[in-house]
């Protein structure tokens, strides 16, 4: 997986490209627990994430729930597939999604 980061005026924005599963969800976590300092928004971009594991909705849950407690968190361009993981699993309605 292909993570570009982008950070601007504590907004933290990564755009996901490949696929998130249990091999590449460590390298997003620490991405994420590094990144979060001074930021009050998140965004996921995953216009180019192929694939979505049970490991990868860990680590977004476990990043929405830190955005709970400092600011916002938005995830969008969600291809069906993985659109369909969020709400099989009830991830819609945890999530912001556009």
């Amino acid at each position: 997986m292909t993570i570009t980061t982008t950070k601007n005026n504590g907004c933290l924005t990564l755009e996901l490209e490949g696929r998130l599963d249990t091999t590449t969800a460590p390298e997003l976590e620490t991405v994420i627990k590094n990144g979060l300092e001074g930021v009050d928004r998140l965004v996921l971009d995953m216009e180019g994430l192929a694939y979505l594991s049970s490991a990868g909705l860990r680590v977004i849950l476990a990043a929405q729930k830190q955005m709970n407690r400092q600011g916002t968190m938005t995830v969008r361009n969600v291809c069906g597939t993985i659109m369909e993981v969020f709400e099989v699993t009830g991830f819609t309605d945890i999530l912001t999604i556009e």
